[in-house]
């Protein structure tokens, strides 16, 4: 009898230990299967580079196009790391919908050189700034590593509830489609956009900028 519980026991921490991680990496260092291209169903040809297990986008200085997943998501823990190039301007969008014009829209966790930009550096407000939601809100208590230097991001979906973190830190929290929420988009260039970041799930979206940016260790769990 105690050679059968000592042989269930080792068969259930062997079971548990062995059970697959709830993790799905987008990009793990050298596959690209969960990406196409934001305008066809394959990977770009150029523009988008694997080096030295580092996904690049714009490199040498070639545009290979926004990047979509190929799932959509709901509820999720999306986690990044990110590194920038003095100057440069990309994002990470999720709730991503196409447009009957073509359009790829959704809410943006900003990823920008927030000094070295000149498209934002009259900006009086944090809105457009890194780990801020693009145009809406803007982030607070930011530990922010310095351009050149990798960063990591979060983002945080329960239901309507939406976070980023930076550098392990919350610096944003809001909910999808509350009365705050539509007052900012009211002051947004997505005011005539009727269900941005409302949609139930959508894609995720890496911006080509025409900067230079990387990524690595991009992994998503459902909640």
């Amino acid at each position: 009898m105690k050679i059968l519980i000592t042989l269930f026991l080792f068969i259930t921490i062997w079971t548990t230990e062995k059970t697959p991680s709830d993790w799905i990496w987008l990009f793990d260092g050298t596959n690209t299967d969960q990406w196409v291209s934001a305008k066809s169903d394959q990977f770009p040809k150029e523009g988008w580079a694997v080096e030295n297990k580092v996904l690049i986008t714009n490199k040498g200085g070639k545009r290979g196009g926004d990047l979509l997943s190929r799932r959509k998501f709901a509820n999720f823990d999306l986690r990044f790391e990110f590194k920038l190039t003095p100057g440069a301007n990309t994002g990470l969008k999720y709730f991503v919908k196409k447009y009957p014009d073509g359009a790829l829209l959704g809410c943006e966790y900003q990823l920008i050189d927030d000094t070295g930009n000149k498209d934002i550096a009259a900006d009086k407000d944090d809105k457009r700034r890194t780990a801020g939601l693009y145009e809406l809100f803007a982030p607070s208590q930011r530990k922010l590593k310095p351009i050149g230097q990798w960063n990591e991001g979060r983002i945080l979906v329960n239901g309507t509830h939406v976070e980023h973190w930076l550098n392990g830190t919350k610096v944003l929290e809001y909910e999808r489609g509350d009365a705050r929420f539509m007052a900012a988009k009211a002051q947004s260039k997505f005011k005539a956009v009727d269900d941005f970041g409302t949609i139930k799930e959508g894609h995720l979206l890496l911006q080509d900028h025409g900067d230079e940016a990387a990524f690595r260790n991009i992994r998503i769990r459902a909640l």
